[in-house]
């Protein structure tokens, strides 16, 4: 199985996505695409984000299946194994932060346990290289096959998605490149909190990318919300950080750009008013209605992020 692992890496993708790790519920977080390989289960949630379940991430670990549940079922205690601190400062190292190791996802009435691929690369690092005398020659070899973004270009391969929006998706995947550790610890940018419109829009058929930059929509929004409620005396001040347009984009002439971020207290207020007031309330159909695309791709990325618009 192990060897079945390592020839699957090697298939090349025709692109890429975006590793991030959302939170079960955020905007509707589903499953996308799923595949099983002789009982290996992998797929593409909702918003970009590759995973595999738990018998794929022990496969790829050569270790049994309940050495990752105990990953899962030790990962908030108080008193840490030696372990989960060494798989946690692996992912620290990428500025990664998950309240949970994997995912519980509901799908055609059965639960998913779905590990996101950056976190099935922080566990298959350790049994590769930290775990002492239960290092594996399997997570070594694996781990070389699928360091950096193989793992995640192996998910999409396997399992089909992006086919039909690869041009989006990769100019999508390049902002994403180039400014996942931007906003400082302990605040969050809107770019990264507006993944799931995003995915949405690409899914339903809308270029992103130049021209159609919906997260500048959605930050002016906000910023106006921030300032009309003064939210600073709630949750702080906002502070600035760079941003990166990739070199096609006109805005690159004057890279960074300097952008807002918020104080992460804050984060719960936003995704409320995301969905009540941006999406619910009528400025995202305002958005799309000025980017003159066929009615088909706005009616659709309406219908799955804000159902309600179209009654």
């Amino acid at each position: 199985m192990n060897n079945k692992i390592s020839r699957l890496s090697l298939v090349s993708s025709k692109n890429k996505g975006n590793g991030n790790h959302p939170r079960q519920g955020e905007l509707g977080l589903g499953i996308d695409k799923e595949r099983d390989i002789d009982g290996i289960g992998m797929g593409v949630l909702s918003d970009g984000t590759p995973y595999l379940n738990q018998r794929g991430l022990a496969a790829l670990c050569g270790v049994k299946n309940a050495h990752i549940g105990t990953i899962s079922s030790q990962w908030n205690d108080d008193d840490l194994k030696p372990k989960i601190k060494n798989i946690k400062s692996i992912l620290r190292e990428s500025d990664i932060i998950v309240d949970n190791p994997h995912l519980e996802i509901e799908h055609r009435g059965v639960v998913h346990y779905c590990y996101p691929a950056s976190v099935c690369l922080a566990i298959l690092e350790y049994y590769a290289m930290d775990a002492g005398p239960n290092k594996k020659s399997e997570a070594r070899r694996n781990y070389r096959l699928l360091s950096g973004s193989k793992l995640q270009e192996m998910i999409y391969s396997q399992v089909g998605y992006g086919d039909d929006n690869s041009i989006a998706l990769r100019k999508w995947h390049e902002r994403i490149e180039l400014n996942h550790q931007s906003a400082p610890s302990g605040y969050f940018s809107i770019f990264n909190e507006a993944h799931t419109v995003i995915y949405e829009l690409i899914m339903a058929g809308a270029e992103i990318g130049e021209t159609m930059v919906p997260d500048i929509s959605i930050g002016i929004h906000w910023a106006k919300h921030w300032d009309r409620n003064r939210l600073n005396e709630r949750f702080g001040d906002r502070r600035k950080f760079p941003h990166r347009y990739p070199d096609d984009h006109p805005q690159a002439r004057s890279n960074p750009q300097v952008a807002n971020c918020y104080p992460l207290d804050a984060l719960g207020e936003y995704r409320r008013w995301l969905q009540n007031e941006y999406l619910d309330g009528g400025k995202f159909k305002n958005y799309l209605s000025r980017k003159s695309l066929p009615p088909s791709i706005s009616e659709l990325a309406i219908s799955r992020l804000s159902p309600g618009l179209l009654e």
